[in-house]
């Protein structure tokens, strides 16, 4: 039996990141012959709200220390396992001692989604912000025997350091995202979003075509954020709803119309369209910014639609509002898509292969 250590910063179900990238493949790794173990560093939800709330500074402190002892504890027990995967870093700090460590007895997966080569650091944490180095990337790049990562952008950015490089694509469990039921019966067409509390700035760049949608077709059209309980537009008439694993594909498939904007930067660009793909998944009719992965993914017109201008967003907006057969013929469309390539299906063996190959199973 081939073992693998999963070193990550979250517990399983909890991250997006970790359930689209590789927690959905772990049965298949285990039913092909691997043992798959976690080590999380937020291992329970009072953690994760100490963590990333305001404040409690003290707190946050003691928590980072725990973390460097859990790491010491994983490295005492990584010589017994063949592969050590290692999603973005192993701390949220600036240290990569462990992860060259991790390298010297065992293999080492570098996993990474997003460019995380840019300092990024939450408003709860900015007092923290000077323990991270994001300029680090590029070393645990060199240090990891093989690096997957989500596109090409992310992909052109790791062959400056490395030429062991490998893109395996977000992927939806399709047997777990069924086709939404489509139906006439409501007039009322709802434009949904789903993120988070760190990318709820993403969804503000869609706010000034969606006044004007309001204003075009009032109380037509419902706009729904899920992701951030504590978002509020009162123009818009939204009210946040959290993100809940046990309602995430009951609230989804609410949408009648799923958006993901994004601004055309650096950060956005290293993005692997996760939003657009659960919509997707779902038969939901999807509209991006043509950023990114995006354009990949989303074949403006065909399986979905790409909007760069707000009269852009305004003008796809409206035809999807106004056209329910298009909205249905779209979202069939994006569906197989997803099932095609971007679904765990699709991925499955090539994903078992990776380990394989590194192990020489």
């Amino acid at each position: 039996m081939k073992k693998i250590l999963f070193i990550v910063s979250n517990r399983k179900d909890r991250s997006p990141g970790q359930r689209f990238r590789f927690e959905q493949y772990i049965r298949h790794l285990e039913e092909n012959g691997y043992v798959c173990d976690f080590s999380p560093l937020l291992k329970n939800e009072r953690l994760d709200k100490l963590f990333y709330g305001k404040g409690n500074h003290l707190k946050k402190a003691f928590i980072l220390l725990n973390h460097f002892r859990q790491r010491y504890a994983d490295l005492k027990k990584s010589r017994d396992y063949d592969v050590v995967f290692i999603y973005r870093e192993a701390l949220f700090t600036r240290s990569i001692y462990f992860e060259k460590k991790f390298s010297k007895w065992s293999k080492v997966i570098l996993d990474f989604d997003d460019s995380i080569w840019l300092q990024n650091v939450s408003d709860a944490n900015k007092k923290f912000g000077f323990l991270k180095n994001a300029d680090k990337t590029k070393d645990l790049i060199r240090i990891a025997h093989l690096n997957t990562v989500g596109n090409e952008y992310l992909a052109d950015y790791a062959r400056q350091f490395s030429d062991s490089v490998k893109i395996i694509p977000t992927t939806i469990d399709t047997d777990e995202y069924q086709l939404k039921s489509y139906t006439d019966n409501d007039s009322r067409v709802v434009i949904g979003w789903s993120g988070s509390v760190t990318t709820i700035q993403h969804f503000n760049y869609a706010v000034p075509a969606l006044k004007r949608i309001k204003e075009k077709y009032g109380d037509l059209v419902t706009i729904k954020v899920i992701g951030d309980g504590s978002y509020q537009h009162e123009e818009l008439d939204i009210q946040g709803l959290p993100w809940k694993k046990a309602t995430e594909l009951e609230d989804l498939s609410t949408f009648d119309i799923g958006i993901m904007p994004l601004p055309d930067d650096e950060w956005a660009k290293g993005k692997c369209g996760l939003k657009a793909l659960q919509y997707m998944a779902l038969g939901i009719p999807s509209i991006a910014s043509p950023v990114g992965v995006n354009s990949d993914i989303i074949q403006d017109g065909t399986n979905g639609f790409l909007a760069a201008t707000e009269n852009e967003w305004v003008k796809k907006l409206s035809e999807l509002i106004e056209h329910p057969q298009l909205r249905k013929e779209l979202g069939i469309k994006g569906r197989q898509t997803v099932i095609e390539k971007y679904s765990v299906e699709a991925w499955k063996n090539s994903y078992l292969d990776t380990f394989n190959k590194l192990t020489g199973s």
